[in-house]
């Protein structure tokens, strides 16, 4: 099972996620944001959108918002946006 094990912020509603098969990818939000549901509406606030924390290998936020980490994994995967790590000697 997928997990991510870090994430960062990288610009605007972006964030840079690392996952537990060595892989990583940059997942914008701006188009779940623009869904404007209950529990996406408050990303739109800059303060509230760093408020981003990962549990049990989730993407989550404070209001209950929880992302699948399988999801995102593959959705970067058909979007040609996942890397995978090199490890140099």
């Amino acid at each position: 099972m997928i997990k991510i094990i870090r994430a960062e912020h990288i610009h605007q509603k972006v964030l840079r996620l690392y996952f537990s098969d060595h892989s990583w990818g940059d997942y914008d939000l701006q188009s779940l944001i623009d869904r404007q549901t209950e529990l996406t509406l408050p990303l739109n606030d800059e303060a509230y959108f760093q408020q981003f924390f990962l549990e049990l290998g989730a993407l989550c936020w404070p209001n209950g918002l929880e992302l699948s980490p399988g999801s995102i994994h593959k959705k970067l995967e058909e979007r040609q946006q996942l890397h995978s790590e090199t490890k140099t000697a």
